[in-house]
């Protein structure tokens, strides 16, 4: 026994004395560590500093029961008041509960007692003045660690385009953007106590975290707003099952409100995917639009042809082509077919100069990058699709149904960037959603456009195709959209949706409207998307078309920037004097003469002249035509303008009946005699 104890003796010096640095170091290293200090995730704005999202610092807030400063006789003096102050702020137990617990972790000697997790700013800002507590960190035994939690200010406007980036689930901006708005995270000396809990040292050891960065989004709060509440109460009227808009400025390709809403099946919607972005299907007759490019562009066919579309039945092989009207029309033009929305004229086009060699309709589609994805920064978006005759689906009956959007997938942002080329000149811009990155304020990385095509197709056809766009608005399937103040260009859309590959089954069907304004000059694109309405009425012009008229009426009406750009007709007079069109000088001067009306002849020697008037008389001022310019047309009647484009060596085609509103070679260019000009009268 006596051996054993001097070797219990000598070992416990040996351990003191010899070792002892070792295994207080070892012991250190053990029970001490730096510990992450996670940094404030940077903000996201809208385009005019709204708060999209932002972090907000939630605490847990423990107690050191054991600190050794806080004497038992000033614990037990000022406990009863603690508790009633924490029972006050909280609500969730007794001042009674709160003594008896708080008494309990003294007596145990805890050194980090879990008071309440969650808490915000407000509350622990009142906890620091609370009794005891009020002593400080080290003599009141107040511990709050900080953690955050993303919010958004604006909830579900544009919650599913904002994100989230969440342990392997990353959406949206949030999850785009991640390392740039997360920072650098710091690090804080800890200790280890009973329970494997870490208490934090002194903020001697701390080594700060670096703040995320902010991103400046291209979004308008307030058309964000009314895109989201037209959206909504379109769902809710037909009882649709989702549906999605977007709204793109044209030249900067700038998402300025994008909204995705999906039925929770209490006739509640929510923002849950992202179908603008994700969701690829058979668009329908918006296709149309890349059809007749490729056979303008072709030289295959020109608006103002004809083609019969036999009372709007037609079969290829074994299925049959049908119109949403039959009996109705046989032998219209191409313009017109476009209007109208005919599933036969345009099949039956496309079928008649591309049956024999259906890859050159293909190559085309594909050199526009209708194939190919967009290449957002959002993650998750679809992949488009266009048939390919080497594909082991292709049959008989695949390229009539392609041309009107059958056997193609896009998705809704795909199909807007399309008709946003249009709407541009023939440019493909692709969609943006961040305009720049900045750190306390000051911009550090700034995104401009990215132009996707320089060129989709030729001026000319683009010309031809705005004009039939305008006619689908002015005398076509969206003329309940025609607005008097400005003008809107666009195709409705109205697509039985597959179920289980089949058509007939279950009949579903998908709603939109793309186009864009105002047509005259092109600021802003638009497209509307409605999945599975219930109600019996289902065609884009009424179920998606009035989302997007309220969203256009509403970015019009606030946007005086544009308001100011947009030319002011001068046949619209202010006052009861009747409406004239640009004539010739001698006739105009005749017709008011004749009406008693007094004129003002500005220009005496002038031989074509319009007429603008005030409160009780008319001005008759000169409409300038110069020798070898293409001469402005607009406002003049069908014969006046024939007769002097036609002596200016131009040939002449025209759309519609009326006035002339527009004409597709651009006022006062050089004459090249023979070449082509098309009028868009209404």
């Amino acid at each position: 026994m006596c051996v054993f104890a001097i070797a219990i003796v000598a070992r416990v010096a040996q351990i003191q004395f010899v070792e002892g640095e070792k295994w207080k170091e070892k012991a250190e290293t053990q029970t001490t560590a730096f510990r992450e200090i996670e940094a404030s995730r940077g903000n996201i704005f809208a385009t005019d500093g709204s708060l999209l999202a932002t972090s907000e610092p939630i605490y847990e807030i423990r107690w050191d029961a054991a600190v050794p400063t806080l004497s038992d006789d000033y614990f037990n003096e000022h406990i009863g008041k603690l508790s009633r102050q924490l029972s006050g702020l909280f609500g969730d137990k007794s001042a009674e509960s709160y003594k008896r617990e708080l008494t309990k972790a003294r007596l145990n000697k805890s050194q980090y007692y879990l008071i309440k997790r969650k808490v915000g700013h407000k509350e622990l800002k009142a906890l620091r003045e609370f009794e005891i507590f009020n002593l400080g960190k080290y003599s009141g035994g107040l511990i709050y660690n900080q953690n955050s939690k993303r919010a958004m200010p604006f909830k579900q406007l544009a919650a599913r385009t904002i994100g989230y980036d969440q342990p392997g689930t990353s959406v949206g901006l949030e999850g785009a953007y991640s390392t740039e708005l997360a920072g650098v995270g710091g690090k804080r000396l800890m200790r280890k106590i009973a329970g494997g809990n870490w208490k934090p040292l002194s903020d001697e050891n701390e080594i700060e975290p670096e703040d995320g960065s902010d991103l400046v989004t291209t979004i308008d709060i307030n058309i964000q707003d009314v895109a989201q509440n037209a959206l909504l109460n379109q769902l809710q009227k037909h009882g649709a099952h989702h549906g999605c808009a977007i709204l793109m400025e044209v030249q900067t390709g700038n998402i300025k409100a994008i909204a995705n809403l999906t039925s929770q099946g209490d006739g509640s919607y929510a923002e849950t995917y992202n179908y603008a972005i994700g969701s690829t299907t058979e668009p329908g007759s918006t296709f149309k639009l890349a059809s007749l490019l490729c056979l303008l562009e072709d030289g295959f066919v020109d608006i103002t042809d004809s083609v019969d579309i036999e009372g709007g039945i037609k079969r290829f092989h074994n299925a049959t082509m049908k119109d949403s009207k039959t009996g109705v029309y046989n032998k219209i033009t191409v313009a017109k077919v476009f209007e109208i929305s005919s599933n036969v004229g345009v099949s039956k086009l496309v079928n008649q100069y591309y049956q024999k060699d259906p890859q050159k309709l293909i190559d085309r589609m594909v050199a526009m990058g209708l194939d190919n994805p967009l290449g957002l920064e959002i993650p998750g978006e679809g992949k488009p699709s266009i048939p390919s005759p080497k594909d082991a689906s292709w049959s008989g009956i695949s390229l009539p149904w392609m041309s009107i959007g059958y056997e193609v997938l896009q998705t809704p942002i795909q199909i807007l960037a399309f008709y946003n080329a249009i709407a541009n000149d023939g440019k493909m811009v692709r969609p943006k959603f961040v305009n720049s990155i900045t750190k306390h304020g000051t911009v550090v990385k700034e995104f401009p456009t990215v132009v996707l095509k320089e060129r989709i197709c030729s001026q000319k056809t683009v010309d031809k195709l705005k004009l039939m766009m305008e006619g689908v608005v002015e005398h076509g399937t969206a003329s309940n959209l025609k607005h008097a103040n400005y003008k809107i260009a666009g195709k409705t859309g109205t697509a039985q949706i597959s179920k289980g590959g089949s058509y007939h089954k279950d009949k579903s069907y998908q709603a939109s409207f793309v186009g864009y304004f105002p047509a005259d000059k092109p600021r802003y694109t638009c497209i509307v998307v409605i999945d599975s309405p219930t109600s019996s009425v289902y065609y884009g012009n009424v179920v998606a078309g009035p989302i997007f008229k309220e969203i256009s009426d509403k970015v019009y009406s606030t946007q005086v920037k544009m308001l100011e750009e947009v030319e002011t007709d001068p046949l619209l007079a202010n006052s009861i004097i009747p409406f004239s069109k640009i004539s010739e000088k001698h006739d105009l001067v005749k017709a008011f003469e004749t009406l008693n009306i007094k004129t003002d002849v500005k220009d005496p020697d002038a031989k074509w002249a319009l007429a603008s008037s005030d409160s009780n008389s008319v001005n008759i001022i000169e409409r300038e035509v110069i020798e070898n310019l293409v001469p402005r047309v607009i406002g003049m009647g069908a014969m006046d303008a024939l007769f002097l484009l036609e002596n200016s060596g131009l040939k002449v085609s025209m759309v519609g009946s009326g006035v002339v509103r527009q004409q597709s070679i651009t006022p006062g260019t050089r004459t090249m005699r023979g070449n082509e000009i098309i009028l868009q009268l209404s």
